[in-house]
């Protein structure tokens, strides 16, 4: 194939997938390389862009993706319903921006930054498919981890999470010392909570140490 027939297939790819495709699968559909298939989407990328053309194609970490350009929403909007957009209030935006920064993250290490109960705002980002299910801590428990997804990417137009806003020096200084007290606030309570179990299995034990105590005093 032609280069240009090499663009062409690309584009009958994504325009029919309707979603994000790897990189590596196009590569797979048209017998190049990666490499080449990299470069001839990134071409295809900076021609949407320079273009007068009302779709252009993303690069969501590893995969690629065609979209509607915002500035014809509103001619869309005319002829289909337009979809619910996130509503991020102040409090989903800080929610978000802890998941974004310090994923993967449980909803405890969340709740502990913030300072208050974080279930409904998680469970709303996960509704706006910002947000997902990552897997499970492996500590006491097993925690769900969550972390950014796919349309987080894509509604914040960032390639990949490399892209988000570098943190300064300041806030940086606070989030490591806020993960340090965060640390040290856990292993105390994994302490406490081993001493309660082990008192729990072995109450003579712990009644007889006690006694020791109070006859020594």
């Amino acid at each position: 194939m032609t280069e240009d027939e090499k663009k062409a297939a690309a584009e009958a790819i994504l325009f029919a997938s309707g979603r994000s495709v790897k990189t590596e699968s196009i590569a797979k559909a048209l017998e190049i390389s990666a490499s080449e298939t990299e470069k001839i989407l990134t071409a295809m990328a900076e021609g949407y862009e320079q273009a007068d053309r009302g779709i252009r194609l993303l690069r969501l970490e590893s995969s690629w993706q065609l979209c509607t350009k915002k500035e014809y929403y509103p001619a869309l909007i005319r002829i289909v319903k337009e979809p619910e957009k996130a509503n991020l209030t102040d409090v989903l935006m800080e929610t978000l921006a802890i998941i974004a920064y310090r994923q993967p993250v449980t909803k405890l290490q969340i709740e502990k930054i913030r300072g208050v109960k974080s279930d409904h705002a998680v469970n709303k980002l996960i509704e706006y498919n910002l947000v997902r299910e990552l897997g499970r801590m492996d500590a006491p428990g097993r925690p769900i981890l969550f972390g950014t997804t796919e349309e987080f990417l894509r509604h914040f137009e960032l390639s990949s999470l490399e892209q988000l806003p570098q943190v300064g020096e300041e806030e940086k200084k606070a989030m490591q010392q806020q993960a340090q007290d965060e640390a040290g606030r856990e292993a105390q309570e994994q302490a406490a909570e081993q001493t309660r179990e082990k008192a729990e299995n072995n109450p003579e034990k712990h009644t007889e140490n006690s006694t020791a105590g109070e006859i020594q005093n």
